[in-house]
């Protein structure tokens, strides 16, 4: 498109002088000031109340407003009650009424109130204090989009409310307090400015990857993310596991199936996605009604009393989708010779009359050898019984359509990889041989590598989902490989040994080699090395990986490289916190420049509702430039710089007469 239709188009939004300069002057406005706040978190892996606390308390940024605003002058006891109000404001406000109605009931409140109207008019101060505090930094036009249309007037004169020492305005400010109980508005706008606020603190949000497994919250997690104003994903190897099962990849579906068993995590997918798993443990009782399955037992089972299900039958349906998984495996990887993942397809190499399998030249005796489902002469064909239930599991897939409209949003708001103001965001690696070069690997038909194989890589995880056609299905078996593949950005060990794992006791056979960017992403050179592929500056830009747990219990930093490469992977589902010793990381970018925050363990959210109980948050790093950063030093301020020079441009065409002001 030429400059000169770009112009004429532009007119259309804006058809006269005056509407052009009323933009200019809003968009030079906005240049100035702070820019917002993004955090960045990683591997979730369905811990969606730890998140969903982390939303709501900002990573500790809104107690930080409340001590800047109140300090000394506010107890610790009132902090925490004003805290979890703004957090959890409806239960809260329960809970208070409740407390005046049942004076047995005690709750942190600082002081007593006299009357819930009292505490409503203190609460009503407070709640609007803390939010003045965290839009002073936002245009006006901004803040309002986010208000309630029925309560938005309102809203804007208590926020903007800028003289408190002028007796008039103060009485007016206190009369509008007042209204606003006595017409029984106060409950609803305790709530509505508590929301305002969450979505203040955090302007844009940045998930680095793995949603889903382990933890039974992702589903929750998703639908909390649609409702923040500002998000991304880089997708993580788990998002890409659950993303090929949900569009229709069967290795990966048997995937997602065996590992939410396997971890006692099916609530994920009969309660958040109304999966249907009853044909699998019907067919799990058929064919090892008498097999004690007992490798097969499912982790962490005794943890989870939301089980409806015994021990004896998980085990069994753990069985019998692992082999039907380690099927579709190895008709998929034969199916694809280029991928060089022969050697993966395993079945094959049993020798079922022994009870043996043969690896790398050496034989191993199988910890289960009663696999009926296995036909010697043909391995990896699914017999008519598997196939039927696999064609029923997957429609329960494709009908779910909460987990169709998941999957858009992974789509709609993820990638493989995001640049962002000088910040580098990617889950896991970018493949890379010994001497530090980028490996160059074949990504269906082209050979390719560095930031050209993550290109090509993104694309084809859209064709998977977007496209037609055998490149279609190409792409969808592709994502297998994405999963376990070892020139795979999201993975890149030289093999995934899960079939050793559960059939092999020898320890060595079950060993996966790393790639050589987990050993050498640590050096200083080789992340500058990256940084420049991408288009970045080596000396001021950085990289944000998850992926690896940080064990800080072994001395591990999340700070690498010398400051360029943070590893934020910091255990918020709880089966990992026994490895790192803490419970996850946030890396928050504000207009003073970056903090990196370390999470203790979230107790409950009924006891942050009930005593104010919070996350703990330790500061691991602040690093503040003492140039405070604004909106035209960001990414989001060069688009505003290019809008900029366009309208001068179509202001120009007016006023000498090129183009007709209407």
């Amino acid at each position: 498109m030429t400059d000169e239709k770009y112009i004429r188009l532009l007119s259309e939004k804006f058809p006269n002088a005056q509407s052009v300069i009323t933009e200019l002057i809003n968009l030079r406005a906005i240049l100035s000031l702070p820019k917002g706040t993004e955090h960045f978190v990683s591997d979730l892996h369905g811990a969606s109340m730890a998140f969903i606390h982390m939303i709501k308390n900002a990573s500790g940024v809104v107690r930080k407003k409340v001590d800047e605003v109140y300090g000394y002058a506010m107890d610790e006891e009132e902090k925490r009650a004003l805290c979890a109000l703004i957090y959890y404001p409806d239960e809260r406000i329960e809970l208070v009424k409740r407390a005046f109605e049942e004076p047995t009931l005690t709750i942190p409140e600082g002081k007593e109130y006299k009357s819930l109207t009292e505490w409503y008019k203190k609460r009503l101060h407070q709640v609007v204090d803390i939010a003045r505090a965290v839009t002073i930094k936002y245009s006006r036009s901004k803040v309002e989009k986010l208000l309630p249309p029925d309560y938005a007037y309102i809203i804007r004169e208590l926020l903007h409310e800028s003289s408190l020492e002028q007796r008039d305005r103060q009485t007016y400010y206190n009369a509008i307090i007042d209204a606003i109980i006595e017409t029984g508005c106060a409950e609803q706008l305790l709530i509505v400015i508590s929301y305002l606020i969450h979505s203040l603190t955090i302007d844009t949000l940045h998930i680095v990857g793995d949603i889903f497994d382990r933890g039974s919250g992702a589903a929750k997690i998703l639908d909390v993310l649609s409702t923040v104003r500002d998000y991304d994903i880089q997708w993580g190897n788990h998002d890409i596991e659950w993303m090929g099962a949900m569009a229709g990849n069967m290795a990966l579906l048997a995937t997602v199936l065996r590992v939410s068993i396997r971890y006692a995590n099916i609530e994920t997918l009969e309660e958040g996605y109304g999966i249907n798993l009853l044909p699998l443990a019907n067919f799990a009782m058929t064919i090892y009604g008498d097999d004690p399955c007992t490798i097969w037992q499912t982790k962490d089972f005794e943890n989870n009393p939301r089980l409806t299900r015994s021990a004896q039958l998980m085990a069994k349906m753990h069985k019998a989708i692992s082999i039907i998984q380690f099927k579709l495996e190895g008709q998929t990887v034969l199916r694809h010779p280029e991928w060089h993942m022969d050697h993966r397809a395993l079945l094959d190499k049993i020798d079922f009359q022994k009870g043996t399998i043969t690896l790398e030249g050496k034989t191993y005796p199988l910890l289960d050898t009663n696999l009926p489902t296995i036909d010697p002469k043909d391995s990896y064909a699914l017999n008519q019984y598997e196939q039927d239930l696999m064609n029923q599991l997957w429609r329960s897939f494709r009908k779910s359509e909460k987990m169709q409209r998941h999957l858009r949003m992974l789509y709609e708001h993820g990638s493989l990889y995001l640049v962002r103001n000088g910040f580098l965001l990617y889950h896991a690696a970018i493949p890379l041989n010994a001497d530090g070069s980028f490996t160059e690997a074949e990504v269906c038909g082209q050979r390719v590598s560095g930031k050209a194989l993550m290109d090509r890589t993104d694309a084809i995880v859209r064709q998977a989902y977007y496209g037609e056609g055998q490149a279609k299905q190409d792409a969808l078996d592709y994502m297998l490989y994405l999963w376990e593949g070892e020139f795979s950005p999201l993975y890149n060990k030289d093999k995934m040994t899960t079939f050793e794992r559960y059939f092999i006791a020898d320890k060595d056979i079950q060993h996966e080699a790393k790639g050589a960017y987990f050993s050498l992403s640590d050096d200083e050179k080789v992340c500058e090395h990256i940084l420049q592929e991408f288009g970045l500056d080596p000396a001021t830009g950085r990289i944000i990986n998850g992926h690896m747990p940080v064990r800080t219990i072994k001395g591990e930093t999340p700070i690498r490289a010398n400051g360029k490469r943070f590893v934020i992977d910091g255990g918020f589902s709880k089966p990992y916190q026994e490895k790192t010793g803490i419970a996850g990381y946030t890396l928050i970018y504000n207009s003073h420049g970056i903090q990196l925050v370390e999470h203790e363990s979230f107790e409950s959210r009924e006891q942050a509702i009930l005593s104010g109980s919070d996350i703990h948050n330790r500061m691991l790093l602040q690093d503040f430039s003492g140039k405070r950063i604004r909106i035209k030093d960001t990414d989001k301020g060069k688009e505003l710089l290019e809008q900029i020079e366009n309208l001068e441009q179509l202001l120009h065409e007016y006023r000498t007469g090129s183009l007709r002001e209407r």
